[in-house]
């Protein structure tokens, strides 16, 4: 199971009840010279999946004295035998990692405070189980497990809590936390995270800007760390167009010894609101070189289909790459690419003032307020009372405000089930508190879990295998992001604003002047008309039914009014279409309990016979 992830050797450690295996990926020159796991001097066995994007600064900390080139494990195992787990804090980069201490027969397992690796568990009276992939935990387990319905629910929804794993019983290393295990007990705790008491304060705007542009281009050169070509994602927004352009300044400054930076877009002339092709050209013609160009509007039939012989291990991961994309990281050798995931959260891409309006309430700058109202009442077209509505809303108690439009479930989900998981189906709101840190940082933090909770559904890539790097949530970024006034980041007509300023004359003005971008719609819409025939009668017997997760007749409407054109929830459709495939491929593989087989959606005896809030029992080891 792990070789089509780590096809670049194997090691193993082996001793006393404990047994590790590590199959590494390697990305960058240090890791070529690595074994792991890593005994230390003292006995402590690390493992370590991950970039150390701080080792000069560490290696001078720890008085360390290594060959240039020596792989981030060493760093990271002196780290913890100087500091134990107060070291964690202090490891900046994408990484996960294992330490066990013979000495004392404990663990502890890590992960950065994004959360970008993988790296799961499960704990029974007689042992504990870990791993970077979910797979061999579910499929080589010796006793059943049951499936997560809070999972379920975050998964239909804005994505399950990034602790969460689709099997009770498999939990994930949640992000800026480690997991202490001893023969005696489990702890999870939190060894780090963002401060609202760190504050940016410059008299002029150009010091912000040019704080900004040193952060974020650390944060590209942090991620451009490869012996090999990058492949970047240019989709002709002011995201990946910011990093690439970044990446193009560093590389030919000298700053960066990656080979080479090559992109990829996609374009589809079908959608007639999604015109990149104009904007990711301007970018190719900045750098002189064309990049590889997709057309997104050639859908493949059958596109809501699973490969019937792939076992998906999480509702969406079964789904195959696509050939086009799966051939160019191919024709480069590509390890690496490049994503503007995170950047329209973090910089102020949605152009609202409500976090700033909320700041002023907070702080009863009352005439600060006033004004403030008025000039984006003026930018926006709307009344400034609709405005101010709109900021104190977020302090006030769900009761007396109802459920936003937003937030309601989708029609078509089991009323029970609503009932016993809503706040996982709305996406895990919460209000904001006048006491205490600032509402913009209460905004963040908010935001940055929703990014995490994305990031911990993310299957990893086999096929093609690479590894994806998110330059915008980089911790010193966000750091910065957070530290600095909201105002900064966005005024009235001006979104994003500190971005745009900071990054003119190193990024086209034809992209950092653009409106923003349109969500598409119409080919997943028109795959549904398409497919309509066969996702009715996919109606008739839902296993997602027979679990009461989702009525199959409500379900059954949704898809012929989609299939017309009309308005639905057309993410949750996708979604629950995902997890009925899923639900499907766990029966193939025999892993769902035969109990739980699809029954007709209009046999009321039959759903009325299940437990209507249990857990679901998966029979796993006849798939062993």
């Amino acid at each position: 199971m792990l070789v089509p992830y780590g096809p670049d050797g194997q090691y193993c450690y082996s001793a006393k009840g404990v047994n590790i295996v590590y199959r590494p990926f390697h990305t960058m020159r240090e890791s070529k010279s690595e074994t792991q796991p890593h005994r230390s001097r003292a006995g402590v066995v690390v493992t370590w999946d991950g970039r150390l994007d701080n080792r000069s600064e560490l290696e001078q900390q720890l008085s360390l004295k290594l060959e240039g080139g020596s792989p981030d494990v060493l760093i990271v195992a002196a780290a913890y035998e100087q500091w134990g787990r107060e070291c964690l804090s202090k490891l900046i980069g994408d990484w996960a990692l294992s330490v066990w201490t013979p000495k004392d027969q404990s663990l502890i397992l890590a992960k950065d405070p994004i959360g970008t690796r993988p790296l799961y568990y499960a704990r029974t009276d007689a042992s504990v189980t870990w791993s970077s992939l979910l797979d061999p935990l579910v499929l080589l387990a010796d006793r059943p497990y049951e499936l997560s319905r809070e999972y379920i629910a975050g998964w239909l929804s804005l994505f399950p809590a990034a602790h969460l794993t689709p099997y009770a019983g498999i939990d994930s290393v949640p992000p800026s936390s480690f997991v202490h295990v001893t023969k005696d007990s489990l702890k999870v705790s939190k060894y780090w995270d963002f401060e609202a008491i760190q504050q940016i304060r410059y008299r002029t705007d150009s010091e912000y800007e040019e704080h900004f542009r040193t952060v974020f281009g650390q944060a590209v050169r942090r991620r451009l760390h490869s012996d090999l070509p990058v492949l970047a994602e240019l989709s002709g927004g002011m995201d990946s167009s910011s990093i690439v352009c970044v990446a193009d300044a560093l590389i030919e400054a000298g700053a960066s010894a990656v080979p080479r930076l090559d992109t990829i877009s996609y374009y589809s002339d079908s959608e007639p609101n999604w015109d990149e092709r104009p904007y990711f050209e301007r970018v190719e013609d900045k750098r002189g070189r064309t990049g590889f160009h997709i057309d997104a509007g050639m859908q493949p039939e059958g596109l809501f289909q699973f490969p019937r012989e792939c076992f998906a291990v999480s509702p969406g991961s079964g789904r195959a790459a696509d050939l086009r994309f799966a051939t160019c990281l191919r024709s480069g050798g590509y390890r690496v690419l490049l994503s503007g995931i995170g950047g329209d959260e973090i910089t102020g891409g949605v152009p609202t003032p409500k976090p700033e309006l909320e700041d002023l309430l907070a702080r009863g700058r009352l005439r600060l307020l006033a004004r403030q109202l008025k000039a984006w009442a003026l930018s926006r077209r709307k009344p400034w009372i609709h405005l101010l509505f709109e900021a104190i809303r977020g302090f006030l108690p769900e009761s007396l405000l109802g459920v936003s439009e937003y937030g309601r479930p989708a029609p078509w989900l089991h009323t029970e089930f609503i009932k016993h998981h809503r706040v996982a189906l709305i996406g895990y709101e919460s209000r904001l508190r006048l006491s205490g840190p600032l509402p913009s940082f209460q905004e963040n933090l908010s935001t940055l879990e929703a990014l995490r909770r994305q990031l911990g559904c993310q299957a990893l890539p086999r096929d093609p295998l690479y590894e994806k790097r998110y330059p915008y949530l980089d911790r010193s970024f966000l750091e910065f992001m957070y530290a600095v006034p909201r105002e900064q980041l966005v005024r009235p007509r001006q979104r994003r604003s500190l971005m745009r300023r900071s990054l003119l004359g190193i990024v086209p003005d034809e992209v950092l002047q653009r409106k923003r971008k349109a969500f598409v719609t119409r080919s997943p819409m028109a795959a549904i008309a398409r497919e309509s025939a066969d996702l009715v009668a996919l109606c008739t017997d839902m296993i997602a039914s027979g679990l009461e997760l989702v009525d199959a007749d409500a379900f059954r409407r949704a898809i012929q009014e989609a299939a017309t054109g009309r308005e639905i929830p057309i993410v949750t459709l996708i979604r629950t279409l995902d997890l009925e495939f899923w639900l499907r491929g766990l029966a193939r593989a025999s892993i769902l309990n035969p109990s739980y087989r699809p029954v007709p959606s209009t046999s009321r005896k039959a759903r009325t016979a299940r437990t209507r809030d249990g857990p679901v029992a998966l029979n796993i080891g006849s798939a062993s």
